[in-house]
């Protein structure tokens, strides 16, 4: 068995740890503000813009689209109030929302009809069941929360399509996690720990 071990592990992590999964989170799931990391114009976008998030021109690959996020651990003095997040950190979560409206881009903001009664589709873990539902990114291990401390989660998302098929992308996730007191006001200073830089590269199952 020893010969088969590596190969095993390996599939077995890419199929179980390393692959976007369908979930229905409750709010109580989300540990810290949400991130934009793509908005697309349907009215002007083309299909270079469609094809990723964070890409270079005609690369699979490129700068990844920002995201900063702070999770702030529980707090001794606020026990009794619930204060902070209990944690531990143990995936990213992604969604999309679309605003049906009038149109603002300068070809069209002056000559396309208004729309008086715009409406907002979210997708999101705030709207309950949903046919899209949310895509979850789980992390092989999990990033604790300490009391007392802020955990900011900071990196890069880049989602590029699959060979197989453009309706679907696979997504690369570059980020680093630092702690800092919550009391401190500097997010640069004050770092408490700093882990080193992951790469996660999650497909389609």
């Amino acid at each position: 068995m020893s010969v088969l071990e590596s190969n095993f592990g390996r599939e077995q992590k890419e199929y179980y740890v390393l692959s976007s999964r369908w979930a229905e989170l409750p709010t109580s799931c989300l540990l810290a503000e949400c991130a934009v990391v793509k908005e697309l114009d349907m009215h002007v976008c083309t299909v270079e813009d469609a094809r990723g998030v964070g890409l270079s021109v005609g690369e699979d690959e490129g700068n990844g689209a920002p995201f900063d996020f702070d999770v702030v651990g529980r707090s001794y003095a606020d026990e009794d109030d619930g204060g902070g997040l209990a944690g531990p950190i143990s995936g990213f979560a992604g969604w999309f929302t679309v605003d049906f409206k009038s149109r603002t881009d300068d070809a069209g903001k002056d000559v396309a009809p208004q729309i008086p009664n715009p409406a907002y589709l979210s997708t999101g873990p705030e709207m309950g069941y949903t046919h899209w539902g949310q895509q979850v990114f789980h992390l092989p291990s999990a990033i604790p929360l300490l009391a007392d401390q802020t955990t900011r989660i900071q990196g890069t998302l880049e989602m590029m399509r699959t060979k197989d098929s453009a309706r679907l992308y696979n997504v690369r996730l570059r980020f680093s996690s630092s702690r800092r007191r919550t009391s401190s006001q500097d997010r640069d200073g004050d770092v408490l720990m700093k882990g080193k830089p992951e790469e996660l590269v999650y497909q389609i199952p």
